[in-house]
């Protein structure tokens, strides 16, 4: 009889969905190794558009006082759950994508004359805000919450990791090598997080946690 798959997710899941991953007959152990926690935030102006690249951005902002200005602008975001997040609480969304260098060449490419504010965390990725500035786009950047490392030791020897952040795989990191395992990631930008520390990395076909879990089991299973 072979031993059981042992898979580690550096994000807590769903009930429903570890099931899916215990009814595969694997052993899953699953813990945040990031925390988040919104801030405070004050703004006298707003620019033509906002810009989310996180559901995290939006429930920070949700909880302001000044709500109602914010949703005077149609946004941009980054993530299908960023934009139902944000169309079921009344904002207009008029593009969404994968990945935010996509975003970025969307708004590059059509809105170049318009302007932006951009509601993001401490540990923001350059690659939107960059590409703006490099188009002589005008962007404000406003922090609205804080990634918090929260790591731990791993007191296994897990054949599968779950990754969904980069910043997941630095808190992974920072207590933890990674020797054979396999890492699945939720998608291109966190499995840049990993490219020093492990050859053996793979992407799910949406950046969603489903499609991890799903790209998981299949590997697996196969």
């Amino acid at each position: 009889m072979t031993n059981p798959i042992r898979i580690q997710s550096t994000k807590k899941l769903p009930e429903q969905k570890k099931l899916k991953v215990l009814h595969a007959g694997f052993i899953v152990a699953d813990e945040d190794f990031i925390a988040i926690r919104s801030k405070d935030f004050v703004l006298k102006t707003v620019n033509d558009y906002l810009i989310f690249t996180s559901q995290n951005a939006v429930e920070s902002v949700l909880r302001n006082e000044e709500i109602s200005q914010f949703k005077t602008r149609k946004c941009f975001c980054v993530g299908t759950k960023t934009k139902r997040l944000l169309e079921q609480n009344g904002f207009h969304v008029v593009a969404c994508s994968d990945y935010a260098a996509e975003l970025a060449s969307v708004i590059c490419n059509q809105y170049s004359k318009s302007s932006f504010t951009f509601f993001c965390g401490n540990l923001r990725r350059d690659i939107l805000p960059d590409a703006l500035r490099l188009a002589q786009i005008k962007l404000d950047e406003v922090e609205v919450y804080e990634t918090i490392l929260t790591s731990h030791k791993v007191d296994f020897q897990p054949d599968g990791i779950l990754f969904f952040s980069p910043s997941g795989v630095e808190s992974y990191l920072k207590e933890n090598r990674i020797e054979d395992e396999i890492c699945f990631c939720i998608g291109t930008t966190t499995a840049e997080a990993l490219k020093y520390a492990t050859p053996n990395i793979i992407i799910a076909n949406q950046p969603t946690v489903e499609s991890v879990l799903m790209k998981c089991i299949d590997y697996y299973n196969n």
